[in-house]
Formats: C-alpha cells, sequence, structure tokens
C-alpha cells in the first residue's frame, strides 16, 4: 500500500492541534466575545416562552411580595425587571413603586413586551416604560435604577460577564439586583448559587444576601453595584461545577 506524505504529514498536524491543552492564546481568544468578554463556562438554557411560569404557584408563594420585601422595593424607586416577557412582576412592581417611581420593563424578544405594553395601557399602568434590550446589554438609562430584578432568567442569558458589565452603570450607588433562580444546572433552567456568585463577583459586584424563597420558587440572591468595573478583558471566568 502507497502513502501519500504530504495527506499524512498534514493529519498529523491536525491532530496535534486538537490535542494541545485549553488555555493557550488560541483558546483564550476563542473563548471571549469580540468586546473581550469571556464566553460563560456553562450552557445557555433557550429560552422557552414569556413566562416562567404563571401559575398558581407563584400567586400562593407570594413570589413577587417576598422579592419586594427583601430587595426594599419602596414607592419612588425606579425599578428595572430584566427579561420582564408577559410582565407577571413588572405588573406587580408597578404599583409598588407608585405614581413618583418607575418601572422599566425591559426584554431582548420584542414579541413578548410588545403584549405587556397593550396590558400596561389597558390597566393605567403610566409608570411602566417599555425598554428592547440586547442580549448582551438592557439598554437602561445611566445612574437611573435603584433595583434591577432578574427572574428565573439568568440562565438564559447568552453573555452574564457582558450583560451585567453593561448593566452596572445603570445602577444608582448602592443599586441593587436580585436575581431568583433555581438551584440546578444551566440546562435545567437553573443556576447553582456559587456559580452566580461568582459570575456576579467577576464584574464587581458584591453579594448581600442569599435566601431560601417560602413556597418552593426558588432561591434569592441580592447583590449592590460594582463600585468600579474591570475592564472586559480582565475578567476572570468562572467554572462551572461539573455535571451531577
Amino acid at each position: 500500500m502507497r502513502f501519500n506524505f504530504a495527506i499524512v504529514l498534514a493529519t498529523l498536524v491536525a491532530l496535534a492541534a486538537c490535542d494541545r491543552p485549553a488555555g493557550g492564546e488560541g483558546a483564550q481568544a476563542a473563548a471571549r466575545t469580540a468586546a473581550g468578554f469571556p464566553r460563560p463556562d456553562r450552557p445557555v438554557a433557550g429560552i422557552v416562552s414569556a413566562d416562567w411560569s404563571s401559575g398558581p404557584d407563584r400567586d400562593v408563594a407570594d413570589e413577587s411580595g417576598q422579592l419586594i420585601r427583601d430587595l426594599g422595593i419602596r414607592p419612588g424607586m425606579a425599578v428595572a425587571d430584566i427579561g420582564a416577557g408577559s410582565g407577571y412582576h413588572t405588573l406587580k412592581l408597578s404599583p409598588a413603586v407608585g405614581d413618583k417611581g418607575v418601572v422599566y420593563a425591559e426584554d431582548i424578544v420584542e414579541s413578548y413586551i410588545s403584549g405587556l405594553r397593550r396590558e400596561a395601557v389597558a390597566r393605567g399602568l403610566a409608570n411602566v416604560r417599555i425598554v428592547v434590550g440586547k442580549p448582551d446589554d438592557p439598554k437602561l438609562p445611566k445612574g437611573a435604577i435603584d433595583r434591577a430584578v432578574l427572574v428565573h432568567m439568568y440562565h438564559e442569558i447568552e453573555n452574564p460577564y457582558a450583560l451585567l458589565w453593561n448593566l452596572a452603570p445603570s445602577l444608582k450607588p448602592g443599586g441593587r439586583v436580585g436575581v431568583i433562580d433555581l438551584d440546578r444546572p444551566t440546562p435545567s433552567h437553573g443556576t447553582p448559587p456559587a456559580l452566580l456568585k461568582c459570575e456576579f463577583e467577576a464584574v464587581g459586584y458584591k453579594e448581600l444576601s442569599f435566601t431560601q424563597m417560602e413556597g418552593g420558587v426558588g432561591y434569592l440572591a441580592v447583590f449592590e453595584a460594582p463600585k468600579s468595573r474591570p475592564k472586559p478583558r480582565a475578567i476572570q471566568p468562572c467554572k462551572a461545577p461539573p455535571p451531577a
């Protein structure tokens, strides 16, 4: 049997490239976005619907009430509901902040919040502002937000480091971010708490509290806005826990 030496050599070179350990210059470049943000070391769950659940379990558990109380949301505040979807929380946050407050209902899927816009108008909720964001930037006004909430959607964020980095300038000094999620792997539509804490802290946020919510709707982690942000290429990605 005759061998083509050029083909054999090319095959060996390709195999050697595949066997190079991760972490080299080429691997790091591939693991970052064009803007320099690291890509998450975990699967990103797909966006399945405008609602995580609108069933009575959330109502019975008083999920919105727990969120409002634990985040200290008061009349006159500006609150951002990131990934608002059909507005389950937006419609409850609106009366909580009152006429002098504002709720920014943000989502990247315009068709989801178009229905919310109609519902807010029908209910006469003049303090609701609809915002169409981007996967890596919620597009909120700078220095305007007292509280931001991300409810049962953090695991769907394509680039969490970029989104959190771009969210930070919108938060007032001392502003807080509340995340409600389930303690399970991201492909199963949850986020392990240690991974959540690591990703937030990588961008400069500080975890203030972590509590299991009543009614089995998940946990609530609260973070304080960063006093300063690292440069995107200085952000160190977090290692996801191995599958159970």
